[in-house]
């Protein structure tokens, strides 16, 4: 038996602490069913709010996966391969675990490429760099139906619920919208589902799984955006989701050696034939 612990770092519930700490569903369910997760070393049987500064405890039989690997490293950056389940920020998440600074976001459950930088001038100089567009971000992702994406640009605008955590996309400008620009190229089709590129130019809460469930072709195994009919058909839990390629444009100074630098990773479920 294998114990955790973990320190609470912001106000959420006590199963997305597990779950920021890498727990698949079926393990918190059965920590809250043997009373196996305890709250500032009290038993706990069901999920409730917990607070910055509490201490969670669990044990369990197996020893837990990692996080991340580290794909690409020198003096400046790491580039992580994340895994699913697995928070960015916070001291659960590879922030604590790399004790770096994270310069863009993967949601929980999107794996693939992740910039973190190893110090704070290096961090800023990144995050220039993609609010001004120099790096380019691309994704795979299986979606519902056939599709026929040719590369063009998507546009249409975005509002962010922050309380229910979750986007919505309009095709007209509406109060507390952001517009945002994907581009989507249909890489493999077929009659149930089709693998899709996706090209990040602006960078949104959940843009790529909301602007494509409007387009009418959500994520498999998105249970946010996608059906559940669709998820359970095709016997996808979590979001067929990977950020794939990387690449640095118009860096400069301690960064400069990056320029045209390009890192590409695929998923096990890619066949690139």
């Amino acid at each position: 038996m294998h114990k955790y612990e973990i320190n609470v770092d912001k106000n959420q519930k006590l199963s997305d602490v597990l779950y920021g700490f890498g727990l698949k569903p079926s393990q918190v369910n059965r920590l809250f069913k043997l009373k196996d997760v305890r709250l500032d070393n009290v038993k706990q049987s069901k999920d409730l709010p917990v607070s910055i500064g509490q201490k969670v405890s669990f044990f369990i039989e197996e020893e837990l996966s990692k996080k991340y690997e580290i794909f690409y490293e020198d003096d400046n950056i790491y580039i992580v391969n994340k895994f699913e389940g697995i928070e960015v920020e916070g001291d659960n998440g590879l922030e604590g675990s790399l004790k770096a600074i994270p310069v863009h976001r993967l949601d929980r459950n999107t794996k693939g490429l992740l910039v973190m930088a190893k110090t704070e001038s290096v961090a800023q100089g990144l995050l220039k760099a993609f609010k001004d567009k120099n790096v380019t971000k691309k994704y795979l992702c299986e979606v519902v139906g056939d599709t026929n994406f040719k590369g063009e640009l998507k546009e249409a605008y975005l509002f962010k619920d922050a309380k229910q955590s979750i986007a919505y996309v309009y095709n007209e400008p509406k109060p507390h919208t952001s517009k945002i620009q994907t581009k989507f190229t249909t890489l493999k089709k077929g009659t149930q589902t089709s693998v899709v590129e996706c090209e990040l130019l602006t960078g949104k809460t959940h843009q790529i799984r909301a602007h494509l469930s409007f387009l009418g072709h959500a994520i498999l195994g998105d249970g946010k955006y996608g059906k559940k009919e669709d998820n359970k058909k095709f016997k996808e839990k979590t979001q067929k989701l990977f950020c794939y390629y990387l690449k640095f444009n118009s860096l400069k100074n301690e960064l400069e050696y990056l320029n045209d630098l390009e890192f590409k990773l695929y998923p096990n479920w890619f066949n690139k034939n």
